[in-house]
C-alpha cells in the first residue's frame, strides 16, 4: 500500500476562514487526507461534518474524513447519508473516520447515551454494519442489535467509491473489531497511547484479521503526528507521549521507522495551531524525504 500524508484540523468556529485555508495549503501541495476533528461538545467547535462540506467545496483533489466522527452523538443512519452525499458531492473525496466519542461527559451533557466497555464496541460494529447496508441501493436495511436497530428502509444512495470506515479506538477489543471487521485504525495522538505500544496494537490487528480470513495488509493504518517542523534539529526520537519536534530529515526518518517497525502507512501530521506554514514544511519537506525512504519517489 503506498504511503499517504495529511493533516488533522480543528473546527473552531471562530477560526473558520484559517481551517479552509489549511485544508487548501494540503490540496496545493499534494497532501492526500485532511481531517477535520469532532468533538462536538466542544463550545468552540463547529459542526464537524458542516466545515468537512465547505472544505470539500473549496478543495478540488484532497480527500476529507472526520477524525473521527462522534457515535454517540451521529446516529449510523444518518452517518451513512451524510458520508455517501458527501462522496457523490466531491467524485469520491470522502472517507469514514468513526469512534465511541472520547469524552463520555460531553457525550451525555449533549443528551447522548452513556456508554461504555462491550456496549460502546456493540454500538461500533452495529453502526458498521449499517452503515455498510446502507451503501447498497435497491436492498433493504435490517440490522437488529443491541444498540441500534435499523429495519425497513431502502439502502441509498450509494457512495462514488468504496467508502474506507476507519475506526479511532485504542482498547483491546476495539482493535480486534478493526482487523476483524472495519477498513482502517485511526491511531489515537501519543498522549492516548504512547508511541512504544503502537506496533503491538498493529500486531493485534493483523492477528484478528487473518482469524477471519481477511488480509491485513488491506487495513489502513493511521498513525498521529503532532509537534513542529523545524529548522534544525531538536528532540529527534520522541517517547511516551512527546511530541515530535525536528529537522524535516528527523520527521522522514521516524515516518520510515514507524511504516517499517510499526506497520503504519497513513501519516497525519497535528500542526500548532493554525499555521499554513507548517503545513507547507511537512508537504514540501517532510513528505518528499519520507517517501525517498519508503521507495514511493
Amino acid at each position: 500500500m503506498k504511503a499517504r500524508f495529511g493533516i488533522s484540523i480543528p473546527p473552531v468556529a471562530a477560526a473558520l476562514p484559517d481551517v479552509i485555508d489549511m485544508a487548501l495549503a494540503a490540496d496545493a501541495d499534494g497532501l492526500d487526507l485532511v481531517a477535520i476533528q469532532d468533538h462536538p461538545y466542544n463550545a468552540q467547535f463547529a459542526d464537524t461534518f458542516a466545515v468537512i462540506g465547505a472544505c470539500l467545496a473549496a478543495t478540488g483533489r484532497v480527500s476529507l474524513y472526520p477524525g473521527v466522527a462522534n457515535l454517540p452523538l451521529r446516529t449510523p443512519a444518518m452517518i451513512a447519508k451524510q458520508a455517501a452525499t458527501f462522496d457523490v458531492l466531491s467524485g469520491g473525496r470522502f472517507e469514514l473516520g468513526l469512534g465511541t466519542g472520547a469524552f463520555e461527559s460531553g457525550v451525555v451533557g449533549m443528551g447522548g447515551p452513556a456508554r461504555k466497555g462491550r456496549a460502546a464496541l456493540m454500538a461500533l460494529a452495529e453502526a458498521i454494519a449499517i452503515i455498510r447496508a446502507q451503501w447498497r441501493p435497491g436492498q433493504l436495511v435490517s440490522v437488529v442489535g443491541t444498540e441500534y436497530t435499523v429495519q425497513g428502509i431502502e439502502g441509498g444512495p450509494a457512495p462514488a467509491h468504496p467508502i474506507g470506515i476507519w475506526l479511532g479506538a485504542m482498547g483491546p477489543h476495539a482493535l480486534d473489531l478493526i482487523g476483524s471487521a472495519a477498513d482502517g485504525w485511526v491511531a489515537p495522538l501519543p498522549n492516548w497511547m504512547p508511541w512504544e505500544q503502537w506496533a503491538d496494537a498493529n500486531v493485534r490487528i493483523d492477528a484478528a484479521a487473518r482469524s477471519v480470513g481477511r488480509d491485513p495488509r488491506t487495513i489502513t493504518r493511521l498513525a498521529a503526528l503532532p509537534g513542529v517542523v523545524s529548522d534544525r534539529p531538536l528532540h529527534p526520537n520522541p517517547r511516551g507521549s512527546d511530541p515530535i519536534h525536528g529537522s524535516p530529515q528527523e520527521w522522514a526518518d521516524l515516518i520510515a521507522r514507524l511504516a517499517y517497525e510499526a506497520g503504519f502507512d497513513t501519516f497525519i501530521y497535528w500542526p500548532p495551531g493554525f499555521d499554513v506554514d507548517q503545513v507547507q514544511r511537512f508537504a514540501r519537506q517532510v513528505v518528499p524525504l519520507a517517501r525517498k525512504l519508503l521507495g514511493d519517489s
